[in-house]
């Protein structure tokens, strides 16, 4: 009985050894990495009404629309149009950079 306590007592030591090593610390969950980057940039909306489109110009189509206060994570821009996700919505939209302060 007493041979296998510390048995148990050794193989215990030995992975909380393992744990605490330099090279178990270096790995890093992919939850950890994700939460290292940098957030990304924010947009919010300055009206209602505001188109949000398929493409950087007027002549795509329109998908919907948002009102002053909806959140945008910025992906991009191409001229004077923003490319991004809405929080709680579409993403990869366009609005015009008019209607949005980033």
């Amino acid at each position: 009985m007493m041979k296998k306590m510390m048995l148990a007592a050794t193989v215990l030591a030995a992975g909380l050894g393992l744990a605490l090593s330099p090279t178990a610390q270096a790995v890093q969950s992919p939850a950890a990495v994700q939460a290292a980057k940098a957030p990304a940039a924010v947009c919010t909306v300055n009206d209602n009404g505001v188109n949000f489109r398929g493409g950087p110009g007027s002549e795509y189509p329109v998908l919907g629309q948002v009102n002053r206060g909806q959140n945008l994570n910025y992906r991009g821009r191409q001229g004077n149009w923003v490319m991004g996700d809405l929080w709680g919505g579409p993403t990869g939209v366009w609005i015009h950079a008019a209607y949005l302060d980033c």
